[in-house]
């Protein structure tokens, strides 16, 4: 009876060093799967910014969102400087800021035209009015 009470603990003690061996070996599988996709050049999202700087700078955000469009284009000079730096997570961070900040002022500029359109078909329907009233008092 002692030599199997004796084996238990043994074979309790095994798996106890088996499980651990296991755990340690996912904590560091998982640390390196993690620091693998920080390692990363955020490629992408530094693409997705760059094109919304440029789809800004066309819609007119210098000229109707100047605040707006120098942050974004601020931020997206930080973060090439970050990836030359091999800083990838401030780099995904000041590209992701940079391409909100860009759409910000597109859609700034966008309004701002619109209103302008809004504003001039407006004086453009008071000048036909005007005019009419010209015509009507010439004609009388």
């Amino acid at each position: 009876m002692e030599l199997t009470t004796m084996k238990t603990r043994t074979a309790n003690t095994a798996f106890s060093h088996l499980r651990g061996l296991k755990l340690a070996a996912l904590a560091l599988g998982s640390s390196l799967v993690l620091a693998g996709c920080a390692g990363n050049p955020p490629s992408e999202q530094y693409a997705l910014a760059q094109s919304a700087v440029n789809s800004a700078v066309s819609a007119g955000g210098t000229e109707y969102a100047a605040v707006e469009m120098k942050s974004a284009q601020d931020k997206f000079k930080q973060a090439e400087v970050a990836m030359h730096d091999k800083q990838y997570d401030q780099a995904r961070n000041l590209a992701e800021q940079a391409e909100w900040d860009a759409r910000v002022a597109e859609r700034k500029a966008q309004a701002a035209k619109a209103e302008k359109a809004v504003q001039d078909a407006h004086q453009g329907v008071q000048d036909l009015r005007e005019e009419g009233m010209r015509n009507t008092q010439t004609v009388q």
